[in-house]
């Protein structure tokens, strides 16, 4: 039987421990632990980036700990330098509230916030805008030197292009922070990426020096896909983000679809609440039968239905099944064509006014031609002509061929729509009024 902690235990099987302090062990061991983990405010969502810190923080409740969520609405302000090249656009106070309110939504889909041990979001605006120049530097700034700034990497990668002094203070915030929480709320645990690490051991050293309780911090590993890239980027370029708004639940399913099958093991360890026997089960079959994307399924499923809800999570599987599996459009459901209407070209189909009916067009029925060039599928009516011709359009999952220039209403869908497809992956879809 294992000697160390059982938290401990179940991030190191995940792979989810990068460094720890050599007291964690122990003050686990002892007790229950208060840790908390910043977020950064200046964007109205999270995103999957800072799945790994929350999922550490659900993985410290689960094993019978005090979660802290720490909204950096006063450091926001500033901006951290770690892993940065540059210096951030400062954000005005207000936006910094209304993006903490937002983050508070969404990390509550993974902790749990009722009950003695229930999860606390805290803002460190609350006590940094009360904090006098004086008073800081007083209790906090003696305590470090400047030379000791300067050897720390967040710091040191910064020198030759320049760093200002906002950021350049970001690490005795940081640290002044940790000293807060300890004092009020007993906090004795600090998380953060790999690249915290400099950030966290100065706060340690803060509450060493301020006679504060002993204190410890861990760090997780930076994520990236095998390929080499940043993980928690689109094929596009973008973050992709928690909120619905910003990246589709169908959007954000893709993404984990998608996963190399290099990662996906890893992935179903950071991401997921999966037992051990399960992970080890959906990698035996990546190994044996990779095509079917078994594993892919399972974690695109897990981090949808966590994110967004089973039901959005339903959908976004109805979605990619008749995207990307041939399913039968004839069963599509309200939601699924809503969806749909987001990812795929959509138009209203209009008919021609009566008695003038466009050249050529039947006086009756659904005309292909105009649905064609209204979802610009074919750039005119001759173009779409000559598709139907050599037998590259489908309707509803019905191949058409050169006399099916107009579907019967018969044919429609729910809610009236036509889903129109040309060739294996072009799609497009038409509500007729």
């Amino acid at each position: 039987m294992s000697a160390r902690p059982a938290l401990l235990d179940e991030l190191a099987w995940r792979e989810l421990i990068s460094q720890h302090t050599e007291g964690l062990p122990a003050a686990l061991a002892a007790g229950v632990v208060s840790g908390y983990c910043g977020f950064d405010p200046t964007a109205s969502s999270l995103h999957v980036g800072n799945l790994i810190p929350i999922m550490g923080l659900m993985h410290l409740q689960r094993a019978g700990h005090r979660p802290y969520a720490l909204v950096g609405g006063a450091t926001g302000m500033i901006g951290d330098p770690s892993g940065r090249a540059s210096e951030r656009v400062l954000q005005g106070l207000d936006a910094i509230h209304a993006n903490a309110e937002a983050i508070r939504a969404q990390l509550s889909r993974f902790l749990d916030f009722e009950g003695p041990r229930g999860a606390k979001l805290v803002n460190n605006v609350d006590w940094l805008s009360k904090l006098s120049v004086l008073d800081f530097l007083r209790e906090t700034g003696k305590h470090f030197s400047v030379n000791y700034m300067l050897a720390k990497d967040s710091v040191k990668s910064r020198i030759e292009g320049g760093i200002s002094y906002t950021e350049f203070s970001y690490m005795l915030l940081q640290s002044h922070d940790f000293l807060e929480l300890n004092r009020s709320e007993g906090v004795t645990l600090q998380f953060g990426g790999s690249d915290q690490w400099g950030n966290i051991t100065a706060g340690l050293e803060l509450i060493r020096r301020a006679g504060g309780k002993e204190s410890n911090g861990l760090t997780f590993p930076l994520i990236t896909n095998a390929d080499g890239t940043k993980f928690g980027k689109s094929t596009g370029g973008g973050s992709v983000w928690l909120d619905a708004e910003r990246t589709s639940p169908y959007q954000f399913y893709q993404f984990w679809i998608g996963a190399d099958d290099r990662d996906v093991s890893k992935y179903l360890r950071y991401y997921t609440l999966f037992s051990q026997d399960e992970v080890t089960a959906l990698d035996a079959e990546v190994r044996s039968a990779p095509e079917k994307r078994a594993a892919q399924r399972a974690l695109a499923v897990e981090v949808t239905t966590r994110v967004h809800g089973a039901e959005a999570a339903r959908v976004a599987q109805e979605v990619s099944a008749l995207l990307f599996e041939k399913a039968d459009p004839q069963g599509l459901s309200g939601e699924a064509l809503k969806a749909l209407r987001a990812e795929i070209p959509f138009a209203e189909y209009a008919p021609p006014a009566e008695g003038a009916p466009a050249e050529g067009a039947p006086a009756e029925g659904i005309d292909v031609y105009q649905c064609l060039t209204l979802l610009g599928i074919a750039a005119s009516r001759g173009a779409a002509k000559r598709l139907l011709e050599q037998g590259g359009v489908s309707i509803n999952g019905v191949k058409l061929g050169a006399a099916d220039r107009v579907v019967g209403e018969d044919r429609l869908l729910r809610d009236r729509h036509l889903l129109v497809r040309k060739g294996q992956r072009e799609f497009g879809l038409v509500q007729v009024p």
